[in-house]
C-alpha cells in the first residue's frame, strides 16, 4: 500500500469518524487549516518508532504552523497489547526528552479497547483508527481550545454515549467505509 493511500484513508477516517461523529470538536479546524502532519512509518521497529517520534517532536518545535502530527504505523504494532507497550515507551520518551507539558501523545489503534470495556463495545470506536498511530498534540493548543469550548470535560462521555447509541454495526461500517472510500 502506498503512503498516499494510507494518508488518504487516515484523512477519510478523520473526516468521517473523528469530525463526522464530533469525537474531537477541534479536529475540523486543524484539518481545514492544513495543520495536521501525516507521517507514515512503514516497517518500523520499536527503536525506529521512538526515533521517528523524537524527530516529530523536533519538527513541531521548528514548525509552529503545524498543529499536530499523526505518526502512522501501517505495517507494525497490529497486536493491541504490543501497541500499548509502544504507547508507554512514547510517554517515557516524551518525559525523557523534556517535552512533558509541551506535547501530549494520544493513542489510536484498529483494535483499541478501553480498560474494563468489552471488545465489542461501540465506544471503543472513538479510538479505533484505520492504522496504529501516535497522535502528537501541542499542550498549548489543547489549553486554548478547551478555554473556548464550554463543557469540554464532558467530551469523553459524549463520545461514548454517541457511539453506544449508534451501535456496533454503525461504527464498524463507518470506519470500514474510510478504507474503501
Amino acid at each position: 500500500m502506498t503512503e498516499t493511500t494510507i494518508i488518504a484513508q487516515t484523512t477519510n477516517w478523520i473526516k468521517s469518524v473523528v469530525i463526522g461523529c464530533n469525537f474531537c470538536p477541534f479536529a475540523a479546524k486543524a484539518l481545514l487549516k492544513k495543520g495536521i502532519r501525516f507521517v507514515v512509518s512503514p516497517e518500523s521497529s520499536v527503536a525506529k518508532s521512538m526515533e521517528n517520534l523524537a524527530d516529530e517532536f523536533r519538527f513541531l518545535d521548528n514548525n509552529p504552523e503545524t498543529e499536530t502530527t499523526l505518526l502512522i504505523f501501517p505495517d507494525n504494532f497490529s497486536d493491541f497489547n504490543e501497541y500499548l507497550d509502544l504507547v508507554d515507551l512514547a510517554e517515557a520518551l516524551l518525559d525523557d526528552l523534556g517535552y512533558e507539558g509541551i506535547y501530549q501523545v494520544a493513542s489510536f489503534h484498529p483494535e483499541y479497547v478501553f480498560a474494563g470495556a468489552e471488545d465489542d463495545d461501540p465506544a471503543n470506536y472513538t479510538n479505533r483508527s484505520i492504522y496504529p498511530m501516535l497522535h502528537i498534540i501541542r499542550e498549548d493548543s489543547i489549553t486554548a481550545a478547551l478555554e473556548n469550548y464550554p463543557g469540554a470535560e464532558n467530551i469523553p462521555e459524549h463520545n461514548i454515549a454517541f457511539a453506544q447509541q449508534k451501535g456496533l454495526l454503525y461504527m464498524q461500517m463507518l470506519r470500514a467505509a474510510c478504507i474503501e472510500g
